[in-house]
């Protein structure tokens, strides 16, 4: 079959299935893309082609920024289990670099997505072309290099021979859930054009079976073991819960034990959060409740989570001084974490095994009637965060209490980065796995319109709504104007503080006083940026991006609009203010942001000594695992 290599891609992924549990579906739900000249005749013109003579299905989208399509590519994925995903096709210099921060996200949440940014062509005939990076060390380094540490496959792709082993491995990472992140193919502009005749059964229709590893009898063994001997055991769940649709199975498990469930950003919404086991988020943003319980944890059962520094409080939460961990996990990279008795399997898999092989065993009534009250304590303050009252501006918890009781149990909370993921995780009462989507891995600013977009793409019958501070919203907002285009309804609260509000929390806390974390004018007398307040209207902004727009000033006009906008077809921004200094709630625990460690700033001593204090605390758990010594 004589095709083009980009026609050939195109024909590849089109055929391209994912099966788990016996159900069938198209691994790529279409081709994000952004043409210029590395690559608008090569998988353009394939893509075109296909649409104008009913060839390969595969749906092309316009983005309107490279880093936003691969977000957006990561809320669909996020959303479909990592089943299903898209391709983001890329010009070569600019456009494909600006993919590189969308595929570190990828990768670091484990999250696949196919990325085909293009590149200098392979002969070199034209050197150096527009955009090209001239290394002097090599004629063979692109921008496209850029890929290497950010992705879990990368090939460039030299000839066309070269392609279907290529297409092959990158398939094969994209659906291994142990191995999936970020796959990178950079394309050389000609190679993209170039004919070749390819054998027909690289086109066929091919299903990629995603496995769930049950685990070895040994390792199920030892894991028992440990569980049965702990006192005042924590269930840590993370993302791998909702990705291998275990949540039912961590309900039945947490019902049968009695064991107190925390979760990460990732597994928030892993059980509801009235359910008798549930204590909310855990680590540096956690609740008080998961906090003091994994404080006594004498053994963590972690469920698909990775463990990342806000979920241990910078390895300062798991604090009894014989904690052992057993860590459920597909990937034995993230099982072993903790020195801890690893249980490599899938994460419903191994609940069930877990589940019988702990028949009849329970906790302590006395730890179970503890971890009641403590729950029973945290909601309190929930309801006085969500109801405080505060005046003149509304607190941001007052916003988020709003919106909690107004979205539906299947509705979507999307979130990225400042203050906002912190309340989140201690406050959001989710019912549903899916209902909080909150990218937490990378923190990327940015992610959230684009990420929303991608989540009701994934699941159109869902309400979305994108929380996005004026500082991420100004990252990237472009998006607005795809939704807007394909006609995907998206409802934005948007809610505009002034500034880094997280960072500048952050900042006061490590004696840096938040500086430059305000938008302010320059004041001409003291050559800083602590002026009065630029006149930025972030609601107009977003009205000519082509949304609606309705502007609160107080939580009841908040509530008013948000129902309005629920009820609207099209994409549609709230936006509200809020005070950046108003009081929230706090999690009891620690998140190590080194200090300055001499200073002229009475502020930076005071903060370092407390870091020092806060830093005498901290683990690493290297021990619960170890052989015992003589």
């Amino acid at each position: 079959m004589r095709l083009t290599v980009g026609q050939a891609i195109v024909r590849f992924l089109a055929a391209q299935w994912s099966e788990r549990d016996g159900v069938e579906q198209r691994f790529f739900a279409g081709c994000f893309g952004i043409f210029g000249h590395g690559n608008v005749a090569g998988v353009g013109q394939a893509l075109l082609e296909a649409q104008r003579t009913g060839g390969p299905e595969l749906p092309y989208y316009m983005a309107r920024n490279e880093q936003a399509m691969v977000h957006a590519s990561v809320g669909f994925a996020r959303m479909k289990d990592r089943l299903q995903t898209f391709a983001c096709t890329s010009s070569i210099g600019p456009g494909a670099t600006n993919m590189v921060t969308g595929a570190a996200l990828a990768t670091i949440n484990r999250i696949p997505v196919l990325l085909l940014p293009g590149d200098i062509f392979a002969t070199r005939a034209a050197d150096p072309v527009l955009q090209q990076l001239e290394d002097p060390r090599s004629s063979d380094v692109s921008v496209n290099d850029a890929f290497k540490p950010v992705s879990r496959y990368w090939d460039r792709i030299n000839r066309p021979e070269q392609l279907p082993s290529a297409l092959l491995a990158a398939m094969r990472v994209l659906t291994d859930p142990a191995e999936t992140g970020a796959v990178t193919l950079a394309l050389p502009q000609d190679v993209q054009a170039e004919a070749y005749d390819w054998p027909e059964e690289l086109f066929a229709r091919r299903v990629w079976h995603v496995p769930r590893p049950v685990p070895e009898p040994a390792e199920l063994e030892r894991a028992v073991e440990a569980l049965r001997g702990a006192e005042r055991p924590l269930i840590v769940a993370g993302g791998g819960v909702t990705y291998s649709d275990a949540a039912d199975d961590l309900l039945a498990f947490a019902d049968a034990t009695g064991i107190p469930v925390a979760e990460t950003q990732a597994g928030k919404g892993s059980v509801p959060w009235d359910h008798p086991c549930a204590v909310g988020g855990v680590g540096a943003t956690g609740t008080p409740a998961a906090n003091a319980l994994a404080r006594e944890a004498d053994v963590v059962l972690g469920v698909g989570t990775r463990y990342s520094d806000f979920t241990t409080a910078s390895r300062t939460v798991f604090a009894h001084p014989d904690v052992r961990f057993v860590n459920l996990n597909v990937a034995r990279f993230d099982a072993v974490k903790h020195s801890a008795v690893p249980l490599v399997a899938d994460a419903r898999a191994g609940l069930r095994a877990l589940t019988e092989a702990l028949a009849g065993h329970r906790v302590d009534a006395a730890y179970a009637e503890r971890v009641r009250r403590l729950a029973e304590d945290w909601a309190r303050v929930v309801d006085r965060a969500y109801h405080c009252g505060h005046r003149p501006l509304p607190a941001q918890t007052e916003i988020l209490g709003a919106l909690n009781e107004i979205a539906g149990p299947r509705d979507v909370v999307v979130n990225a980065a400042g203050s906002m993921p912190g309340d989140l995780q201690m406050l959001w009462r989710a019912r549903d796995p899916r209902q909080y989507h909150i990218e937490y891995g990378y923190s990327c600013m940015g992610y959230e319109i684009a990420g929303g977009l991608g989540i009701k793409m994934a699941d159109p019958g869902r309400e979305v709504f994108v929380l996005v501070g004026d500082g991420s919203y100004l990252m990237m907002a472009q998006e607005i104007v795809t939704a807007v285009s394909e006609g995907i309804k998206l409802t934005i609260v948007l809610v505009q503080n002034h500034g880094f509000a997280s960072i500048g929390a952050l900042s006061e806390s490590l004696g840096s006083q938040r500086f430059g974390t305000s938008y302010r004018y320059r004041d001409p007398e003291t050559g800083l940026l602590d002026g009065e307040l630029l006149p930025v209207d972030l609601a107009a902004n977003a009205a000519s991006l082509g949304a609606d727009v309705l502007r609160a000033t107080t939580v009841e006009e908040f509530r008013t609009a948000l129902e309005r906008a629920k009820e609207a077809k099209v994409t549609t921004v709230v936006h509200v203010e809020t005070d950046p200094l108003a009081p929230a709630p706090d999690s009891d625990a620690w998140w190590d942001v080194p200090v300055a460690e001499v200073s002229a700033l009475e502020s930076t001593r005071k903060a370092r000594a407390d870091y020092e204090a806060a830093k005498a605390a901290q683990r690493h758990h290297l021990g619960g695992n170890a052989a015992p010594t003589e």
